[in-house]
């Protein structure tokens, strides 16, 4: 009980800083319209590609099987977020396409 009370007087500041960006993200995801809920969530699964590139990054650095095969999960499951995340993004822009037969 010492060990996590040290902890959190340690890093009082990281936990308020984290604490309160939990508060405002929820606050800011709140008030976004639904129309720009879809390309949003896309551009935040873009952004997972950041992940992709730091699994490469503990892949090649690897000297044993577990981060290897670690790194090689994340690079599977972020490069599947990206690319769900885009094609979300096309079906819904899809629906504001006009159809070929409408004039």
């Amino acid at each position: 009980m010492t060990e996590i009370l040290s902890f959190f007087l340690l890093y009082r500041e990281a936990i308020f800083v984290i604490i309160l960006s939990v508060f405002l993200g929820i606050e800011v995801i709140s008030h976004v319209p639904s129309v720009l809920h879809t390309p949003l969530m896309s551009g935040a699964n873009a952004i997972h590609g950041v992940v992709i590139i730091g699994a490469i990054i503990v892949m090649g650095h690897a000297r044993d099987l577990l981060p290897m095969i670690l790194g090689f999960i994340a690079v599977v499951l972020g490069t599947l977020n990206v690319v769900g995340g885009f094609v979300v993004t096309d079906r819904m822009l899809e629906m504001f396409r006009k159809k070929k037969n409408q004039k």
